[in-house]
């Protein structure tokens, strides 16, 4: 059973947490049963940059490939490609507003889920995993990995793998540690035994710190170069406000928008993403 937050206590977890990766309980879930919602949001005008909205390009790579290294941030690429990630959801309001604003620019993105909030919002994962989006794992409840032992590690992964897999019936291809936070022994060991490559990221706007949609949108638009994995967090709503102007910055500059997975299966030089404290 997942405790309910009030509205107060939500905010109150949220500004103890201090870290780009927010560990919350959202309040009554559909547990399977009353769907979400995860139609159009009506009440919501995507900003508009003048004109038509740019679409990426139809692509039908690989998802995988010849990549075997253990931790990317980034991926060695020769064309301008990047992948778009998001942390901590499903929302039941954030996630699907922002498929809405991926489906309109024709954007596939990758999902790093708690599968604690997926067991709350089954329903806005299969939409999202239906518009072909691709699924990661957060864990299932979100813990600072490096500080447990291998066996509750591995459970955190499984118990999100399942989840995942009860709701929309599939299974993640990489992982990313709650807060990066996970030893390099830890990730070879992850590697090895559950096949997930250890996703960090080289583009952060700090969203977390919800600095507003302008800076974020700056951010990662002026940070982001070929072969870049960029961070941000769909449960936050002026993340969500930040993202029409953000892909179409990048789509304006030549940018080319895939799941990580066909990333990884474009190169296979690895490039160390940033260690958890005390590594």
């Amino acid at each position: 059973m997942v405790p309910k937050l009030s509205r107060r206590g939500f905010i109150a977890l949220s500004a103890s947490l201090g870290s780009s990766c927010s560990m919350l309980s959202f309040g009554e879930g559909d547990g399977g049963g009353a769907a979400a919602r995860t139609t159009a949001n009506t009440g919501y005008r995507t900003p508009r940059l003048g004109g038509p909205v740019l679409r990426n390009p139809d692509m039908n790579f690989p998802a995988s490939g010849a990549s075997s290294g253990v931790t990317f941030s980034r991926v060695a690429v020769s064309q301008p490609y990047i992948a778009l990630t998001f942390d901590d959801g499903p929302h039941p309001r954030n996630t699907p507003r922002l498929l809405d604003i991926l489906r309109e620019r024709n954007v596939k993105a990758t999902f790093y889920v708690i599968g604690r909030n997926v067991d709350l919002y089954p329903s806005v994962l299969r939409r999202t995993v239906s518009e072909g989006h691709e699924i990661g794992n957060h864990t299932y409840n979100h813990p600072i990995l490096s500080k447990l032992s291998d066996s509750a590690v591995r459970e955190e992964l499984l118990k999100c793998r399942d989840a995942v897999a009860r709701a929309a019936g599939v299974q993640p291809r990489t992982m990313r540690p709650p807060y990066g936070a996970l030893l390099q022994r830890q990730r070879e060991w992850v590697r090895a035994e559950l096949r997930y490559p250890t996703i960090m990221w080289s583009v952060d706007p700090l969203d977390w710190k919800k600095p507003g949609a302008g800076v974020i949108t700056s951010r990662m638009i002026s940070a982001t170069t070929p072969g870049a994995i960029l961070l941000a967090h769909d449960l936050h709503a002026g993340t969500v406000d930040a993202m029409p102007a953000t892909i179409d910055g990048l789509l304006k500059r030549g940018y080319k928008f895939v799941t990580v997975s066909q990333l990884l299966a474009m190169g296979s030089q690895v490039e160390p993403g940033p260690l958890a404290a005390g590594q």
